[in-house]
């Protein structure tokens, strides 16, 4: 049983570059920060391409460029990707010119194959059949070699009291989301791990992270 705060209003509407662009125009509304398991599971990794998928305000991709990764950095916002490319011209040209900024609906965008060497999608919820596609398109324009790492908030979490959407289908496990990926032809790595976070009501509460972590083999 979910949880009473949990919201099960018509979501359709967060999908729209209307929606995100109303939103991001009322400020910035992120930390600024770069994910932590991006950080984790990317800085021993050796630069090379990237695209950082639903960049928002641009710290991952950020992030990304001051490690030396030259990243394409796409949004469905022109107002948060507007945002993103002067918080990185902020940090100097040598990271500022390591990034390009795209907008791009994920509904429907699709990268060229086998393209980059490194794809980051951090907590991007959609329908599943959406997610489902999306997550086959980014999985077909990694390079051999090279690294998809999908981050999301974690099912468990609708057993929780932190505000999430009522909705089961948005959610998907780890081992769930890579379904979308041929094992003979990945090295796949799945975990749930727990973090600290504080609810709508100020309770500090433990909640979970969906991650897929793959890796596409040069012989495959």
């Amino acid at each position: 049983m979910t949880h009473d705060h949990a919201h099960t209003e018509d979501f359709s509407q967060h999908f729209t570059a209307e929606f995100w662009d109303a939103r991001y125009a009322t400020g910035s509304i992120w930390s600024g920060n770069p994910n932590p398991v991006l950080v984790e599971k990317v800085e021993s990794l050796t630069p090379g391409t990237a695209l950082e998928v639903g960049s928002g305000e641009g710290a991952d991709a950020i992030w990304l460029a001051t490690r030396g990764w030259n990243v394409t950095a796409i949004d469905v916002s022109t107002v948060a990707l507007a945002r993103a490319a002067e918080h990185a011209a902020a940090g100097g040209t040598a990271i500022a010119s390591r990034i390009t900024w795209q907008q791009a609906d994920v509904a429907n965008w699709d990268p060229a194959p086998h393209r980059y060497d490194l794809i980051s999608a951090q907590f991007m919820h959609l329908p599943r059949p959406m997610l489902t596609a999306l997550h086959r398109r980014l999985a077909a324009a990694v390079r051999p070699g090279g690294t998809l790492l999908i981050v999301n908030h974690h099912p468990a979490d609708l057993e929780t009291t932190m505000q999430r959407p009522n909705i089961a289908d948005m959610f998907a496990t780890a081992e769930e989301m890579a379904h979308v990926l041929e094992p003979g032809q990945w090295s796949i790595e799945t975990s749930a791990p727990k973090r600290q976070a504080v609810d709508p009501e100020g309770n500090t509460i433990t909640i979970s992270d969906t991650v897929l972590q793959a890796v596409r083999k040069v012989d495959a």
